[in-house]
This record gives structure tokens, sequence and C-alpha cells, in this order.
């Protein structure tokens, strides 16, 4: 390459790199705002957007949920922590705490394996199939690793009041609960 060649293309990098900083001053910044807007907002707006089939493919609104404090717990079949864990979340869901609490299973699984599982296991809160969609939603809740099981404890407010990876601790969870 020669003197006027590398001559030429530093000049045309300059112009770029010029007007990319000059369009770049020119747009303004969004404007910060410090009060919270009214409603439920960020994740749990996108979660009351959902309508999930169950395990009989039933579809179901999450927005019929606004309103109650929820325990929302993302599973699969294949995940041992999330099926061990499955018998205390229906114990707590049919239980004092349920009367205060909606607990919901969200399966990132296939259709066909919730529907088996839900046949074999008597599970007494609503499961819901997301497939694979159900990381992208557990994502926006913080679980940017994808791990399962992860759970969410959102308030009668719609605040998201803690997460939880991995199997669930009932006794932590049990006094979050109270702080309800």
């Amino acid at each position: 390459m020669n003197k006027r060649h590398l001559t030429a293309y530093a000049v045309v990098a300059i112009l770029f790199a010029a007007t990319g900083a000059y369009t770049g001053l020119r747009q303004s910044a969004p404007p910060v705002t410090t009060a919270q807007p009214a409603g439920v907002t960020g994740p749990v707006a996108a979660l009351f957007k959902e309508t999930l089939p169950d395990a009989k493919g039933v579809a179901t609104s999450l927005a019929q949920y606004k309103g109650k404090a929820m325990l929302v717990n993302f599973w699969a079949t294949w995940c041992a922590p999330c099926v061990q864990e499955m018998p205390e979340l229906s114990t707590l869901s049919a239980g004092e705490e349920g009367k205060k609490l909606q607990v919901i299973g969200i399966g990132i699984d296939s259709p066909s394996n919730i529907t088996e599982f839900s046949d074999k296991y008597k599970i007494t809160y609503p499961v819901l199939v997301a497939g694979m969609s159900g990381t992208d939603l557990s994502r926006q809740f913080g679980n940017t690793q994808g791990g399962l099981p992860f759970t969410v404890l959102i308030g009668a407010d719609g605040q998201v009041k803690k997460t939880y990876l991995g199997k669930l601790k009932f006794d932590e969870l049990r006094k979050d609960l109270a702080t309800l």
C-alpha cells in the first residue's frame, strides 16, 4: 500500500469518526424521571400480559392475578430440584398461605411432558406451559443464567419482593411471606 492510499484512508476514517461524534452529540438524552409511574411495570407487567395454556391446553390469562400476592415458580419436568420442591409448593398453596398467595408453576418444557407430569402428580396450583419462552420471561426477572428452579415472590402491589434461584428453602420463604 502506498502513502497516497494510506493518507486517503486516514482522511475517510477521520470524516466518519467526526460524523459519528456529531450525530451522537445532537441526539438528546431521554429525560430522567424520579417518580415511579402508576401501576405495574417491568417484568411483572410482562407477566400479566401473558396468556399461557395449562396442562390440559386451556388458555389462562395471568392478568387475572393482578392485585394478589403471587409466587411464580419456573420449572421443568427434567429438573430434579424443581420436582422435589413441588409437593411442598402444593402444600403451601393448599394451606393458610394459599388463601393470601397465588402459587403458579410456569413450565419450561414441552406441553406433552407437562401434561404427562401433571397427570402423574397431584399439583394443587395452576401449572402453565411456556416452553422455551418461559426462559426469556424468567430472565426479565433477573435469572440471567436461565437456571431452574427459579421462583419470584410478587406482592399484591405488583412489585417483585424477592427472587430465589435453586431449590426453595421453605423456612426462608415462609419468613418472606410473613412480610407481605
